[in-house]
């Protein structure tokens, strides 16, 4: 979709708190895509991130006669984003927290030699490249959840510093200290580790049977490789400015957009040609 003006927005706001349907998809099209990979690398997997996502656009949609243009319509829709993800607890992760001692132990000392082939005769290529997708954002989970959130915002959505600070309601130069301290956490581990982003012994190609036997990867089910990315400009396209906050941005070309699931379109889709919304719209 066509980039739009924040002017062109609160009209659209306008006309979908009026009842303008079209209006209202219009708007949900627009930011679906941001919400889910904002979901996807606070939660880490696509499942919870799709459950995530349909929780959050369904709670724009509710709350979408509350906005009033005081800030950027995107800004608006990640403040409830952000608060939406900073306390959800229905996600993997949060029963199953990680920390880098333990994922760096687990590449260091997992038993990778003696496992079968267990690639279904699914190319190892594909699998690796899957694992590495799933592994950079798995990685994520190891930083308690207001710092996984000031990377995102800063690495990948590069969110201005006063933006992100009144989402995070944190002052701008604290936001900035901190991405910075924290991308450089995250730098030294993958320099330290990963063979693929920085200078460490471990291979994805050689990890992938591994991987697959502790459920890491489904080789009947691809999420990241089937995924279709979104090119880097359209994302660019989500932030009012843009900062060089440090030198490190380089090392995090992990952090690709993916489209939204066609299953989450379809859900959310399926909610605004219901009744419920014709009762939620004139509540």
């Amino acid at each position: 979709m066509k980039k739009k003006t924040n002017e062109e927005l609160q009209i659209l706001v306008s006309q979908a708190t009026a009842g303008d349907k079209t209006a209202l998809e219009t708007l949900v099209a627009g930011v679906q895509d941001i919400v889910f990979n904002l979901s996807l690398r606070m939660l880490g997997t696509f499942a919870d991130a799709e459950d995530a996502t349909q929780d959050i656009l369904l709670k724009m949609i509710t709350h979408l006669s509350s906005f009033r243009g005081d800030s950027l319509f995107t800004t608006w829709v990640f403040r409830i984003a952000v608060n939406h993800l900073k306390v959800y607890k229905k996600h993997m992760f949060a029963h199953y927290p990680l920390n880098f001692d333990y994922y760096g132990d687990d590449i260091e000392n997992g038993n990778i030699q003696d496992v079968p082939d267990l690639t279904q005769n699914v190319e190892k290529e594909i699998l690796a490249e899957e694992l590495k997708m799933s592994c950079t954002n798995v990685m994520l989970q190891c930083l308690d959840t207001e710092s996984r959130c000031i990377f995102i915002l800063g690495t990948m959505f590069k969110v201005d510093s006063r933006i992100a600070g009144d989402i995070l309601e944190m002052t701008p130069e604290a936001y900035r200290q901190r991405l910075s301290r924290i991308r450089k956490k995250m730098a030294d581990f993958l320099g330290q580790y990963c063979g693929e982003y920085g200078g460490g012994r471990c291979r994805c190609k050689d990890r992938v049977n591994y991987a697959i036997q502790n459920h890491r990867i489904n080789p009947l089910q691809l999420d990241y490789t089937a995924a279709a990315e979104i090119p880097v400009q359209t994302m660019l396209n989500v932030k009012n400015a843009m900062e060089d906050i440090d030198g490190l941005s380089q090392d995090f070309s992990f952090c690709k957009s993916y489209q939204s699931p066609e299953h989450t379109k379809c859900l959310i889709q399926e909610f605004l040609d219901s009744t419920q919304f014709s009762i939620i719209r004139n509540s």
